[in-house]
């Protein structure tokens, strides 16, 4: 467990420095009553309490006024700060006394300290006084909190019957021991001598006993009255019909996230809602605490202002705030909002039903328990509450409650504390019946959101068969998809992870003592009786937080959540609730209405612009006249493509077909002109009535817009003005479009990723870029095909990560339960088919790393990977630039490249030409590339020489003097790599091959022939990217497996990309690997390279961050559509 906390706000420091210095002064007064024998000269703790006017002293009287006064002060009431004012009053007082004749002052012994070092303290504490009084004025506006009303009342009459009592108790006591009653005065000076432990005066006429019996009768009295004088106001925001309608109307919206919202529901809690109603805090008041549960209900936008609320309504009655069980996401919005403390309080099992599976071995212990319960003829049913009739939800209600039998009804914060409520039709009960259909288990379970449950109650028949509770877990998760349900959320486990971690090898003694001390008090609260009943379901843990405001406040917080949570007994927990608390049958059908299912089909989709309605409204015209707007295609009919109509075109009448998206239209009443374009190429097109018909060519005004597809049959001719035209035969609409393709604002570089479809309809250039990726493609395969490379392909879908150091994709199998990882690379699946013979391979083909998208990188990409037995990491250097240079060949004709030319550097669109060549030169790639050592260019970079065996010392001064951030994992070969990547990569322009790196950082190369630390391994870099690497490959299966096995246990230690060890990898190596070389190269890097782009322009539909699923979220229609 762990504590976790936001900074307070500065106006909240005061009070809590104030409130935790009378909490430390009630300990020391106890502990000094307790524990420190009477002595004339003053503790030196006094002392130091007494110059601050805290009246610490070894006295009960000390203990109860500083207890009540920290009371006071936890719960920001004012009257506390009164309290802390009359101390300082009383602290200039007393000084006053010091300086005067103790003789003029009769009884003052009750208040100078002891000593002449006391006298002197109690003069200098008059000045602190001042000071104090002073401060205490200014921080006034922390202590709002008020008293119950008519608590003056009740306290004074509290007051007055005890002293009543207490004089009639001293009367009785009197005359029973035969003393005079004038000892009376005398007994209770002695008795307020005793309260303030000044001495114990023995009266000559009174037995001890009866000063004691006085004593207790006084300190009750005295108690009583303050108590009730301190008591916390009653919630104002008590549960109501529209309030818990309210609550559910928040649940329906934005309920889905958190387990524990539906009990949010109890009718045993208050609710503060957000000002703008969109959020709410549910709460109960325990022993003075304003006890919240779970998350906040409602938007996250209104969590802050809805805690704000319930924060100011528990100051305002003086409770102590705190929550107990909230989720992370919930702990963070409260420490966000007030610096709340945050404690784990242990883990909630979350059961995912696509990952259950009976037959696996880890769930044997399951298994046997079903298999035992099934073979008693145990039926279960699974069903609604609303599915039942009125006689079986009496029947499970009051069976449940009988085998509860005479324990406290535990559950706050997960249960909902009622059962058979005709508001709860969603929750869902699982039964277990015995052959003769008589109820012997039952699990209730609350909706979470629209596709879960989350566990109520949890019964059986004391008589039941073992392995009922199984049983009905199982059969739950087995019609979770009957039933729409994804998560099911079973118990919370307290402290969880205190017996986790002390199973754990090599556990801290501390944390064994720990686990003891919680498996003690498991007779008792069965806290580890619990773990162990949900870890055999091997659940998701999902931590739960307790939040907290003082530190001094935790105790008084803990006994309210143990009250509440049914550990601690505590008079404010009623287990009945007086006064009606059912909905009636008008909010009963409010929450009918609440919970029906959406079936607002339009609500779903986005929202409609003007302008996509009157595109529609258009649509709806065509049908109504019988023109099918997304016609057939027919083989039959000869289309001319647009580029194909050149000059020669237009010199004789020639009748044809085009298709082409509509770019803009004119009409001119009897004549319409469209302007047709279909990629970089535009046609005019001339619309006659004459020619065409004054019907057709209404048609075409009426039904045609901006970016629909349409067909026009006509004879090539000219306009009145000269102009190059297809006067129209006829037309056809051949796809309506309902959004406006915008031609001529069309670039923010999010909007174009998303909408790609009208990005490549807009900068048809895009398509040219695509086209030349599949020339790329192609140039790569004809290039390694006549060099007698073999095209394979390799799964996608790998049960272990490797190839590659980098954060997988995770996803399941839920057939067999097995978890798998899209493919990081392919390398070494073609590994294993070299070992088989196939010889020289290669693959094209995808690949995926769990990272983000940028300038350079997608998460998924295409790579080229080839294998060449008997070959080393130079020949691989020599078969990379035939395949680079063919594929300049294929885009540009000529072996150059695109590099950018001095000066700023322009990416994107607006960086190029027509050709692709603005804003750079085109540099021949066709003599021999350079070939630099890495260690020689990071020397070069640094300015002084860097090998694997300089020191990590200066290798990390390097880095911090570059502004290079090195992970404390990183060994020297990973730091001498950082400083490659972000010194030399960069500024490498010309394509130019960096060998030779640190074995480190290649786990998968061989090691460097004649240098030792080094691997055979090259690295090209062309325009300050990556652009391919290559290895003299590894075939040594021993040093393999060490490999492997050290990525293995970085893994372990949590780094999240580093390689597993894969056995089926490492057993084909073991049967004997030639020697081979592997090439690996981006191919959307390439393409990049070669046309001078980004990698979202290559790519048909780069990776862009998805659209909210919530409707009020959702963007509308851009601007232009």
């Amino acid at each position: 467990m762990g504590t976790r906390t936001l900074r307070a706000p500065a106006s909240h420091r005061p009070a809590r420095l104030l409130t935790g210095l009378y909490a430390l002064a009630t300990l020391v007064a106890l502990l000094l009553t307790l524990l420190a024998r009477r002595r004339p000269h003053p503790f030196l703790a006094e002392g130091i309490f007494g110059l601050l006017n805290v009246p610490v002293a070894p006295t009960f009287v000390s203990v109860v006024v500083l207890a009540l006064a920290t009371r006071a002060l936890l719960g920001r009431k004012r009257i506390g700060l009164w309290f802390v004012a009359v101390f300082q009053v009383l602290g200039i007082y007393v000084g006053f006394v010091a300086l005067v004749p103790a003789a003029r002052l009769p009884r003052t012994e009750m208040w100078v300290s002891r000593g002449e070092l006391g006298r002197g303290l109690d003069i200098v504490s008059t000045l602190v006084a001042a000071l104090a009084l002073w401060w205490l004025w200014r921080i006034r506006h922390e202590f709002t909190g008020r008293l119950q009303r008519g608590s003056w009342g009740l306290a004074f009459a509290a007051l007055a019957v005890g002293s009543v009592v207490t004089l009639g108790v001293a009367w009785l006591l009197l005359g029973a021991v035969g003393a005079p009653r004038s000892q009376v005065d005398p007994l209770l000076d002695t008795v307020l001598a005793v309260f303030g432990g000044v001495s114990r005066r023995t009266l000559a006429l009174v037995p001890p006993w009866v000063v004691d019996v006085v004593a207790v009768c006084a300190g009750l009295t005295i108690l009583a009255a303050v108590t009730l004088f301190l008591a916390s106001a009653r919630p104002r925001s008590r549960w109501s019909p529209d309030r818990e309608v309210a609550l559910r109307g928040l649940l329906a919206r934005d309920g889905a996230e958190d387990s524990l919202g539906y009990f949010a529901t109890r009718r045993d809690k208050a609710s503060v809602f957000s000002p703008d109603g969109r959020a709410a805090v549910t709460y109960r008041v325990v022993a003075g605490v304003s006890l919240a549960s779970a998350d906040p209900v409602g938007h996250p936008d209104s969590w802050q202002p809805a805690i704000e609320a319930w924060r100011a309504e528990a100051r305002e009655f003086g409770w102590v705030p705190a929550v107990v069980g909230a989720s992370e996401r919930g702990a963070r919005a409260y420490a966000a909002t007030g610096g709340m403390r945050v404690l784990l309080l242990g883990d909630e099992a979350i059961l995912d039903p696509a990952r259950f599976d009976l037959r696996r071995a880890s769930l044997s212990p399951v298994r046997h328990a079903v298999a035992r319960a099934a073979r008693a003829g145990l039926e279960v049913r699974v069903r609604r509450q609303r599915e039942l009739r009125a006689d079986e939800v009496a029947e499970i209600t009051d069976r449940a409650e009988a085998w509860r039998g005479g324990e406290t009804d535990r559950g706050f914060s997960m249960a909902l504390g009622r059962g058979g409520d005709a508001a709860d039709g969603d929750v869902l009960h699982v039964t277990a019946h015995a052959a003769d259909g008589s109820l012997v288990g039952v699990l209730s379970l609350v909706p979470w959101g629209r596709s879960g449950v989350s566990l109520d109650v949890m019964r059986r028949s004391p008589d039941a068969p073992n392995g009922v509770t199984e049983l009905m877990v199982s059969e739950l998760l087995a019609h979770a998809r009957r039933l729409g349900l994804a998560r099911v959320s079973l118990n919370f486990c307290m402290f969880r992870s205190v017996f986790e971690d002390a199973e754990r090898l090599g556990s801290r003694s501390l944390t064994r003592v720990g686990a003891s001390v919680l498996g003690f008090f498991d007779r008792v609260w069965q806290l580890e009786r619990l773990y162990r009943a949900n870890e055999k379901y091997e659940p998701a843990w999902q931590p739960r937080f307790l939040c907290y405001d003082d530190a001094v406040s935790l105790p008084q917080v803990a006994l309210a959540a143990g009250a509440a949570e049914g550990f601690v007994r505590h008079p404010s927990i009623r287990n009945v609730r007086t006064g009606r608390t059912e909905l009636d049958a008008e909010h009963l059908a409010q929450v009918a209405e609440i919970s029906a299912p959406p079936v607002d089909v339009e609500g779903l989709g986005p929202r409609r612009s003007d302008q996509f309605r009157h595109r529609a409204a258009a649509l709806d015209r065509m049908r109504a006249a019988g023109v099918d707007a997304y016609p057939v295609g027919a083989a039959s009919v000869t289309t001319t493509p647009i580029a194909t109509l050149g000059p020669d075109a237009w010199q004789a009448p020639r009748t044809l077909s085009v298709v082409g998206r509509v770019r803009e239209v004119r009409d001119h009443g009897g004549v319409a002109f469209a302007t047709l374009v279909d990629g970089e190429s535009r046609l005019q097109v001339l619309f006659d009535a004459a020619r065409l018909g004054r019907e057709c060519l209404d048609r075409l005004t009426s039904f045609v817009d901006v970016g629909d597809l349409v067909r026009v049959d006509g004879t090539t001719g000219r306009s009145r003005t000269g102009t190059p035209s297809l006067l129209a035969d006829d037309w056809r609409m051949e796809a309506k479009c309902l959004h406006p393709v915008p031609f001529r604002a069309f670039d923010d570089p999010a909007t174009r990723a998303r909408r790609r479809s009208t990005d490549l309809l807009v900068h048809p250039r895009d398509v040219e870029l695509l086209r030349s990726r599949s020339a790329v493609v192609g140039s790569i395969r004809r290039t390694l095909g006549d060099a007698g490379f073999l095209e394979v392909e390799t799964p996608m879908l790998h049960t272990t990560h490797g190839g590659a150091s980098a954060r997988p994709f995770r996803t399941f199998i839920n057939a067999y339960g097995v978890d798998l990882s899209l493919r990081i690379a392919p390398e070494l699946h073609l590994k294993r088919l070299l070992v088989a013979g196939l010889g020289p391979v290669f693959e094209l083909g995808r690949n995926f790393r769990n990272e983000g998208a940028d300038a350079t990188h997608n998460p998924e990409f295409t790579s080229l990977e080839v294998y060449q037995p008997h070959a080393d990491y130079t020949t691989m250097r020599h078969l990379t630039e035939r395949l680079v240079r063919a594929a300049a060949r294929t885009v540009h004709g000529r072996e150059v490249i695109p590099l950018p030319v001095p000066g700023p550097r322009r990416d994107g669109l607006d960086a190029l030409d027509d050709d692709g060549t603005q804003g750079v030169d085109l540099v021949d790639i066709s003599g021999e590339w350079p070939v630099v050592k890495v260690l020689d260019a990071v020397s070069d970079a640094v300015g002084q020489r860097v090998t694997v065996d300089t020191d990590i010392d200066v290798l990390l001064g390097l880095a911090e003097l570059h502004g290079i951030t090195v992970r404390p994992e990183m060994g020297a070969g990973a730091v001498i790599e950082a400083l490659y990547a972000e010194l030399v990569e960069p500024v490498t322009m010309l394509p130019t091959f960096y060998t030779d790196f640190p074995v480190e950082t290649s786990p998968l190369t061989r090691p460097h022939r004649t240098e030792a630390g080094l691997v055979e391994r090259w690295d090209l870099v062309a325009a300050g990217m990556e652009v391919g690497t290559a290895y003299s490959e590894l075939t040594d299966p021993v040093d393999q497996r060490a490999r492997l096995t050290e990525q293995s246990l970085k893994a372990a230690a949590g780094d999240p990309e580093a390689m597993e060890v894969d056995e089926d990898f490492l057993h084909a190596l073991e049967l004997g690997m030639p020697p081979s070389g592997g090439l690996g190269i981006g191919v959307d890097r390439l393409v990049m390279l070669l046309t001078h782009t980004s990698i979202r322009s290559v790519l048909t539909f780069p990776f862009v961050r998805p659209m909210s699923t919530r409707r009020a979220d959702r963007e509308t229609s851009p601007a232009w559509s």
